[in-house]
């Protein structure tokens, strides 16, 4: 930052552009023709809907038509969605314009800064500049000082006029200590610049929009493979990216994010969303891209590094343009031997590549119209990773089709390919000083392609995970336009849009079964002590063909494993016998396709009066996909400064439409129904399952405390309940995953962030949540229900799998001096998400501990290698013994190994384990008690110098990272119905340089 010059006389002033908005529209849908009609959806309803259009068009057009009779002659330049310019001209008492003035803004908790000169006629220009209050200097040789706080909450530009007095003056004005560091706002966010997450080591190179997301943000628990829970929901999250809305999931496995090289600032949104901002809004992350205007002199850098597993990353960019266009470039290219997070601490079959290509265009056509333009394509290429389990040791083609063949089948090859690509223009036209319209279209295509092992019995897993080879061709093409008018007079910063998006979803689908004890039509006697006298055996294509000794497997037969009650081993069917790849069968073929379309209509007032702010909106969005919904939504803030404390507090509600998530929605929806499909996806009866949208009610209370002129804490207290709440649920052990629907969900927890801003070098963060995810029975919607209401009194709580206590993230950041190397720090803890099956003990709910039994003498016992207790009461599938140690599980001193299980059984009061939390002995329950993920403490650190040599244009940078510095073995989740089982990175040290002009 440039230092201001040194004043006799300041003059402060404070000037608030808008107190609230960003970007985006929501939508919502009108018609369309599906595969499936809700029977639920009533004429009441559908007129419900079509009143809240007439409202709030009604609503919008007298705000359209009222801009429409605004003054002509704009003075200032439209800029994008979510940022704006700021224009001005610095004088002198008697008028004449000062050239060569320095103009500095800066926001000291962001840490973004900008400096400028004024050029020969006193003006001077910030373009792209994101929503947030900013302190300005302007210094010019001769003059006094001059300082003022700038608030910039819309896209209508600024424009200033400063006059500097003349150095010797006598006057002075008392600058407010915390002034720069509270914002009069009723929405919780957390703001982050270039200049900050440049210099945080983040875990992961190919998804490093969500770990930055993870390590900035309150609220925030970490997943595997770039997926984060926001707030105690499951991808309840969405992107606006200069104004374009992107609400379908970003983690690595399932589309490709924008590269960080892209990305200017993020504005990360925790609290009750204001109404411009719909569909799933758990966490909003605003997000201004970088841009080429105004950089008269090119810019850019080109960096390069390599690290542990072999990884590698090259990377481009380049910003130039003049005051009337720009043009923002950014190319990367990543390859990786740990692409994913697998499933073993170590790496097998891991690799994976990505290239991104982002380009910003601007044009200012005139002084009331400009345009913009995003274009974006995206690929990567990935295995996914193997577990001991995967390598097939030892097992040939003979032993799964029944024959004398000898050949192995070898290790699993499964592999992924995403490919993506945007377009996305948007026109802003400047009416009157005061409005500003914005217009835009989009379309977002992902490519999503999931390729098997060349021998599709290479895919073979344990009974309690992968059974069918499958393959996917999965297409989302996401297209739609939006319009919102930003009106600026007085105490009202109006907002007033539209967005209509149509989803286009297609779904092709192929499997096999490759485990010939699925749909085995005999059983043969068990060789071995266990559950079963009978096992299902391999070859045989009919009940009729049994051998002696051999028993069909038919319900009519008492000795089948159907009469056990056990899902694993089924009777056999005959319906899937054309699909079963280990007695000559082919694959089956899924084709699906839908269109989901989206409406959404918002207004809303942010009336800044005094000390006192109030957001005031109302939103509307109709659904129409496979089912249909419509809600008005209102959303209401107060935020009161009480400036003789520098304290700021807050209050907001929010309502809001809860859309299901689009990936796989149409077998999910509809795979119950398909005789093949209903008893692979496990489901509960033959009825089609299609989710419906949900809606919500949240509270939120906080408030900013600023002590001194360097620290400023940020509290916030959330309630949310939700009927309809979605999860995702996964085909064996690969990435196809499906949502599912349950009836409800209770969300209450807080977030809180400390800031530390610059002092003598230091600055630092802290970020901290706990979150409860409470969620009810019975499953509502998705494969594997049973679309019916339950009585009250089956509404059991459970905590589903990213539902965790507590969680921190600490940042300290030290730079001595401005032009000098800096090192960065992170300490990240997590108390643990809940456990997927994990065996326990546990008398008064069997359901939730169904491992245990009572042994000799009344001793507890648990059986480590049960995963699930069948309804008789012996038949249970075990844990493999790699999935044992994964788990980490011992037995006194006995600690199970990839090949080798712990004692079974093994009494309660010498179980447990090194990676979970086993709840004790007949403590478990799955509300109050569940098994957890054993807490942990990563370390992280970066050390660089962004200008070695100290040169004046082109400069050379190094960077050191080292992710994990202690190499904690920690897991992420086990078994956990979507995410599966992985591990947090090890130890990984990576060196980059670059170059830079």
């Amino acid at each position: 930052m440039l230092e201001p010059l040194r004043p006799k006389r300041v003059l402060l002033k404070k000037i608030i552009v808008s107190q609230h908005a960003a970007p985006v529209a929501r939508r919502v849908p009108i018609s369309t023709f599906t595969h499936i009609r809700s029977a639920a959806i009533c004429r009441g309803r559908i007129h419900k809907g079509r009143k809240i259009v007439r409202i709030l068009s009604a609503l919008i057009g007298v705000v359209l038509v009222a801009s429409c009779f605004l003054s002509a002659g704009p003075v200032a330049r439209a800029q994008n969605g979510n940022s704006a310019n700021i224009t001005g001209t610095v004088t002198d008492p008697s008028g004449a314009v000062i050239p060569g003035a320095t103009v500095t803004i800066h926001n000291p908790v962001s840490q973004f800064e900008r400096s400028t000169t004024t050029d020969a006629t006193g003006n001077f220009a910030f373009a792209n500049v994101p929503f947030n209050p900013y302190h300005m200097t302007v210094g010019a040789t001769g003059f006094a000082g001059h300082s003022q706080d700038i608030d910039v909450r819309s896209s209508v530009p600024l424009s200033l006029k400063i006059s500097l007095e003349l150095a010797g003056a006598n006057s002075t004005v008392t600058v407010e200590a915390a002034g720069d560091l509270l914002e009069t706002d009723s929405t919780a966010h957390t703001d982050i610049d270039r200049a900050l997450f440049n210099e945080v080591p983040l875990e992961s190179a190919s998804s490093s929009v969500s770990a930055l997301v993870t390590q900035t943000s309150p609220g925030v628990a970490a997943d595997s493979n770039g997926l984060f829970h926001g707030l105690g929901d499951h991808a309840e999250n969405s992107f606006s990216v200069d104004g374009q809305p992107i609400t379908d999931q970003q983690s690595k496995v399932f589309s490709n994010q924008i590269p960080m090289d892209s990305i200017q600032s993020l504005e990360v949104i925790d609290g009750a969303p204001p109404a411009e901002y719909g569909d799933k809004t758990s966490l909003v992350i605003d997000v201004t891209t970088r841009s080429g205007q105004g950089e008269t002199t090119p810019h850019g850098s080109i960096t390069t590094s390599y690290g542990s597993f072999g990884s590698s990353n090259l990377g481009f960019n380049l910003g130039y343009g003049g005051q009337n266009w720009g043009n923002f470039i950014s190319a990367t290219g990543l390859d990786s031997g740990r692409f994913l997070d697998p499933p073993e601490f170590i790496v097998m079959h891991d690799k994976g590549n990505e290239e991104n290509l982002f380009d910003r265009l601007d044009f200012q056509l005139s002084k009331a119209d400009s345009v913009h333009l995003n274009l974006g394509f995206s690929r990567s290429w990935f295995q996914t990773p193997n577990t001991f389990d995967n390598l097939n040791t030892g097992i040939t083609e003979g032993d799964l089709l029944g024959t004398a063949d000898p050949t192995l089948i070898g290790p699993a090859d499964q592999r992924s390919q995403i490919r993506t690509f945007n377009v996305a223009p948007t026109w802003n036209h400047l009416i009157g000083s005061n409005a500003v319209l914005t217009a835009g279209a989009f379309v977002r295509h992902d490519q999503y392609n999931y390729y098997p092992s060349e021998n599709p019995l290479a895919d073979v897993g344990p009974v309690n995970l992968q059974r069918e080879s499958v393959s996917q061709l999965r297409f989302l093409t996401n297209a739609g336009a939006r319009t919102n008018i930003s009106y600026v007079k007085g105490v009202h910063n109006i907002k007033a849009g539209v967005t209509y998006e149509q989803t286009f979803i297609t779904e092709d689908d192929h499997l096999g079964i490759v485990d010939p004890t699925l749909n085995a039509p005999c059983l043969a006697p068990a060789t071995s002590p266990g559950a079963f006298a009978f096992v299902p055996v391999a070859g045989f294509t009919s009940p009729a063909d049994c051998p002696a000794g051999d028993e069909p497997n038919t319900a009519a037969n008492p000795g089948s494993p159907a009469q056990l009650g056990s899902v694993f081993y089924p009777n056999f069917n005959p319906t899937l016998l054309p699909f079963d790849l280990t007695r000559g069968g082919g694959l089956f073929a899924f084709r699906g396709h839908t269109d989901v379309k989206e409406l959404a209509l918002y207004v809303q007032d942010t009336i800044t009066k005094g000390q006192w702010s109030f957001n005031l909106g109302i939103r509307g969005d109709l659904y129409n996909g496979l089912t249909k919904a419509s809600q008005a939504e209102p959303r209401l803030g107060i935020a009161y400064n009480v400036k003789q404390s520098n304290t700021v507090l807050r209050v907001s509600y929010a309502r809001t439409l809860e859309t299901p998530f689009n990936e796989n929605l149409v077998l999910s929806s509809i795979g119950c129904a398909s005789p093949v499909l209903n008893p692979l996806l496990l489901c509960s009866s033959s009825a089609l399952s299609p989710l419906n949208p949900g809606f919500r009610n949240e509270f939120h209370a906080g408030l900013q405390q600023a002590f001194g002129k360097h620290i400023v804490f940020d509290g916030e207290y959330i309630w949310k309940y939700t009927h309809n709440s979605y999860d995702f649920s996964v085909l064996g052990n690969t990435p196809i995953t499906f949502p599912i629907e349950w009836h409800n969900s209770k969300i209450p927890g807080f977030t809180a962030r400390t800031n530390l801003t610059n002092l003598h070098g230091f600055t630092a963060y802290v970020v901290m949540s706990s979150v409860a995810a409470r969620f009810f029975t019975p499953q509502i919607g998705g494969a594997g229900a049973v679309p019916v209401v339950s009585a009250p009194g089956e509404f059991v709580p459970f905590r589903i799998d990213h539902d965790e206590r507590f969680n921190q993230t600490t940042h300290v950041q030290y730079q001595p001096w401005k032009t000098g190397p800096w090192v960065g720090f992170n300490w990240r803890y997590d108390s643990g998400l809940v456990a997927g099956a994990t065996p326990c003990y546990g008398v008064s709910d069997e359901n939730s501990c169904p491992q245990s039994f009572t042994g000799p003498g009344g001793a507890p016992f648990v059986d480590p290698q049960c995963l699930t207790l069948q309804a008789v009461g012996n038949g249970c599938v075990p844990l493999t013994a790699d999935q044992e140690f994964q788990a980490g599980l011992f037995c006194g001193n006995v600690h199970a190994t990839p090949t080798q299980s712990i004692p079974d059984p093994c009494p309660a009061n010498e179980f447990g384990s090194n990676l979970i939390r086993v709840p004790a002995a007949g403590t478990e329950q799955d509300d109050k008690n569940p098994p957890r993920i054993a807490p942990r403490n990563l370390f992280d650190i970066a050390i660089g110098d962004d200008n070695l040599f100290h040169a004046e244009r082109y400069k050379w940078s190094a960077r050191l990272t080292v992710i994990n510095l202690a190499n904690q073995y920690a897991l992420y989740n086990f078994l956990s119905t979507f995410s599966g089982t992985h591990y947090v990175t090890p130890r990984t040290v990576t060196g980059e340089i670059g170059f830079h002009f």
